[in-house]
């Protein structure tokens, strides 16, 4: 299972933008953002027009980034989400937003995706009572999303639920903090999902 292991806050400042990949470093000073707003790599920033595949390939690498995909597996739900009837980014964004460990990190049950991801693949997460440590598996309307039982006693799963959420939780899942349980209550519509890109441009991208 391939993964990006280089410096996430490089891949901010490549962006422009806190893509919210260091969990709470990124709503303190240490923000790689506040510290250092130039790209990496450029010792004097000038700005300048981007092109057109520019401005695509910005937005591609912006969203593949924020959900921790490769390549390969991005480009392969782009190419499920162009076979889908309707708004074809929509779909694609939908899908993303339905992943297991992005279910996680939108509950609070972890400070960002990639510790999601790690607390799935350990087998710390339970759907509708059952494990899976697959990061990729995509949740539907009424799944449970708990921790597991062992799990619960974990100190650091004591502290998770006890902190406040660094993010309020979409109006499309529920949290019930006190059962330490969340609940997928629908597909999330175009105003509920909280990523600021411009989808359509990925779809071009990759429709060129």
């Amino acid at each position: 299972m391939g993964r990006y292991t280089g410096p996430v806050c490089r891949l901010c400042r490549q962006a422009s933008e806190k893509l919210f990949l260091k969990g709470e470093r990124c709503f303190t000073p240490k923000c790689a953002i506040e510290r250092r707003r130039r790209p990496p790599g450029i010792l004097r920033f000038t700005r300048r027009r981007l092109s057109d595949y520019a401005v695509r390939l910005r937005e591609k690498q912006k969203l593949r980034s924020m959900y921790g995909l490769l390549e390969r597996q991005f480009a392969g739900y782009v190419a499920k989400a162009q076979k889908k009837p309707g708004i074809t980014s929509l779909y694609l964004l939908q899908t993303l937003e339905r992943r297991l460990d992005n279910v996680v990190y939108r509950l609070g049950l972890a400070d960002s995706r990639a510790q999601a991801r790690q607390r799935v693949l350990h087998g710390h997460i339970r759907v509708n009572g059952r494990k899976v440590s697959i990061p990729s598996f995509l949740v539907t309307p009424g799944d449970m999303v708990t921790w597991k039982e062992k799990s619960k006693e974990q100190d650091f799963v004591k502290a998770q639920m006890q902190d406040a959420p660094q993010h309020p939780v979409p109006a499309w899942l529920s949290l019930d903090a006190a059962a330490m349980e969340g609940k997928v209550l629908k597909i999330p519509g175009a105003e509920e999902i909280e990523t600021k890109v411009d989808s359509r441009l990925i779809i071009e991208f990759y429709s060129r």
